[in-house]
């Protein structure tokens, strides 16, 4: 309680400093404000050097690339300086498809990985319930599962079994909303034979599947240039990474759907987790959990500030219901049992039971 009162309140800080919006949305990104935090007394000061290499595909004024200049910070102060890392956002080292390769085959070291990426990969398929439809409630119950509950602990560990990487911790990629070229979104019914780009693994289709559109998959590097075309219709993501990647400027019509409460989890190659000496790991885990503070910080009051920003770019804002939403993606994953046959039921049902 008292750490999620301290990012409410360093939201309305940091929302104080996004008076300027107006002008450019990217002021929001100011962290000065939020501590640095360590959790024990270890020290790796004196241990081997290790340096890191963090790779994302997030736009410099996003957030989530913001928190891995922020990570960098506080693991070298954290390990007293025996770890550096080395940021590379934008995409300007691996393509979002080629990210799960890369930090599994040890080219980069850290990135964020979603769950419906690790949905793809073996023992990993009941990953895809996660970005479902409606999955999560709120950012809390999402947030309080995945980093402070024996459920994520449980879903950590499993995903570090199965795979080569090791998750650190969940950030908040912000609710997911609906944004087209051409057409508002006012209903459940607006949305068919809308071409609505989605990543392009499964489970992203099938979610496009279930809000009625015709799901296309495209890398985010090439969304702007389609959008602008008419390659694709539309697309879904949460409004600060509309407003940082500038979508809104060919496809300004905004509906607040928010059809998936999104996460996105910073993990690290398991083969470099292993070479680090158990305060340098305790090191990058303290840094992790300081630069989700960070971001989510950031991102909340991006999302606060977003709305205003947009209907001032001369963006059209329409506010479907999501009741009927819901219980039309509900209805569609009911309808499609071979897409949910993979999901554990048991731990779905688990975290449908902590929702608040």
């Amino acid at each position: 309680m008292k750490k999620l009162l301290a990012l409410i309140l360093a939201a309305l800080m940091v929302l104080a400093g996004v008076a300027a919006l107006a002008e450019d949305f990217e002021v929001s990104q100011d962290y000065s404000n939020i501590p640095m935090e360590k959790t024990g007394e270890y020290d790796a000061s004196g241990d081997p050097a290790v340096e890191l290499m963090f790779t994302s595909v997030s736009v410099t004024g996003d957030s989530h690339t913001t928190a891995m200049s922020a990570f960098a910070d506080a693991v070298k102060e954290f390990s007293g300086g025996s770890i550096e890392c080395r940021t590379y956002a934008d995409g300007t080292l691996f393509s979002s498809e080629n990210e799960w390769d890369a930090i599994s085959m040890g080219q980069a070291d850290l990135a964020y990985i979603s769950f419906p990426t690790l949905s793809t990969q073996p023992g990993l398929e009941w990953c895809a319930m996660v970005n479902s439809g409606y999955f999560w409630s709120s950012y809390d119950h999402m947030t309080k599962t995945l980093n402070n509950s024996e459920i994520g602990e449980r879903i950590f560990a499993e995903i570090e079994e199965k795979t080569n990487v090791v998750p650190l911790g969940a950030y908040y990629l912000g609710c997911r909303v609906i944004n087209t070229r051409g057409k508002e979104i006012n209903s459940y019914e607006d949305m068919a034979g809308l071409l609505l780009r989605m990543p392009g693994s499964e489970a992203w289709q099938n979610l496009g599947a279930a809000l009625g559109a015709n799901p296309t998959p495209l890398s985010f590097s090439e969304l702007y240039t389609a959008l602008s075309t008419g390659a694709v219709d539309g697309q879904d993501n949460p409004l600060p990474s509309d407003i940082s990647a500038k979508f809104y400027e060919v496809a300004p019509y905004i509906a607040i759907t928010n059809h998936v409460v999104d996460s996105i989890l910073p993990c690290i190659n398991k083969d470099k987790w292993n070479s680090m000496t158990e305060a340098q790991k305790a090191a990058t885990k303290d840094a992790i959990a300081y630069a989700a503070t960070v971001n989510d910080t950031l991102r909340i009051a991006s999302e606060d500030a977003a709305i205003a920003y947009l209907e001032g770019k001369g963006c059209t804002v329409t506010y479907p219901d999501i009741a009927d939403f819901r219980a039309h993606v509900q209805q569609y994953y009911a309808d499609h049992p071979e897409q949910t046959e993979a999901w554990n039921m048991e731990l779905y049902e688990e975290i449908q039971a902590a929702a608040e």
